[in-house]
């Protein structure tokens, strides 16, 4: 069975087509290198409004099945960017350590990566991460904290998801 992966690109302006959907796309190739298992997308692009990305995180995570939700965009301290507090609401475990690494290897790149609050959290069987919106930050940030995440989306009982590991090493204990 193909395991679901919501992608969520948050942006104003590329909701409304002003700005090309650049950052879904990158999560996209993102995960085709990585993965070697069978997967499919579930796709959206929508505005900055908490209530629109909370609803398409419950809708993801409970009506589609994904095992994973990764959203783009609207982790920064700008009025509009309301991305984890969305997160937040609709999840019952935060995950803080995936902000802390995200943050902590942005660091080495920007200054300004305090300014982010990248955050995960987990809801039912579904793992959510908030990348920044950058292309080049979002695989930064994923080729930090991925090695993690088939291994957290195995303890939430959700889909097996297999790495090439000539390109992304994963950690799983090893089963006595």
């Amino acid at each position: 069975m193909k395991a679901k992966i919501g992608i969520i690109n948050v942006s104003d302006r590329a909701s409304k087509g002003i700005y090309e959907d650049i950052p879904g796309k990158a999560v996209v190739a993102t995960m085709n290198d990585y993965l070697v298992s069978e997967w499919e997308p579930v796709y959206a692009v929508i505005p900055d409004e908490e209530d629109q990305i909370a609803a398409k995180l419950i809708e993801m995570a409970d009506e589609k099945g994904c095992c994973l939700i990764v959203t783009t965009g609207g982790t920064g301290p700008a009025l509009r960017d309301v991305t984890p507090e969305a997160t937040e609401a609709v999840c019952q475990k935060m995950m803080p350590g995936f902000g802390e690494l995200m943050r902590a290897e942005s660091l080495k790149y920007v200054p300004t990566a305090i300014l982010s609050r990248q955050t995960a959290g987990i809801r039912n069987q579904t793992l959510i991460i908030n990348l920044p919106g950058k292309p080049k930050a979002i695989r930064e940030c994923l080729d930090a904290v991925f090695p993690a995440v088939p291994y957290c989306i195995d303890l939430i009982e959700g889909a097996f998801l297999e790495t090439n590991p000539e390109v992304m090493k994963v950690f799983r204990p090893r089963v006595k």
